[in-house]
């Protein structure tokens, strides 16, 4: 069993920077595909980033340039830290582990946070 925390999120103006942190824990994490994904009122969830266990990233197409995600596998921690925000970047962020052959079985979730980006 894997369980993510995700302290951090609040409220950033347009144009300002936040940086959200997951705590994980459980065993085998290192070989986990760790994301950060979001949902908007009204809209689905989608990816925003990924990180595979060898480093390899993938940005939604609306933060490539912007947002960085990048993992700390000795301390279990994978970030977000996201840059020239804008409104459409509000919704609630969720961590996700995914196991990268048994995604099906064993893919966890955070309890979410709120970013709000707003003047």
């Amino acid at each position: 069993q894997v369980q993510l925390v995700e302290p951090g999120g609040g409220l950033v103006q347009p144009g300002g920077s936040l940086k959200l942190s997951c705590a994980a824990s459980g065993s085998g994490l290192s070989i986990y595909t760790m994301g950060w994904y979001r949902q908007a009122p009204g809209k689905q969830r989608e990816l925003v980033a990924s990180i595979a266990s060898g480093s390899a990233t993938n940005y939604a197409n609306s933060v490539k340039g912007r947002f960085t995600v990048s993992r700390d596998n000795a301390r279990n921690m994978v970030d977000l830290q996201m840059n020239s925000l804008k409104p459409d970047d509000t919704a609630v962020y969720y961590c996700n582990a995914r196991h990268p052959l048994f995604s099906q079985q064993f893919s966890f979730w955070g309890q979410g946070t709120q970013v709000t980006v707003s003047s």
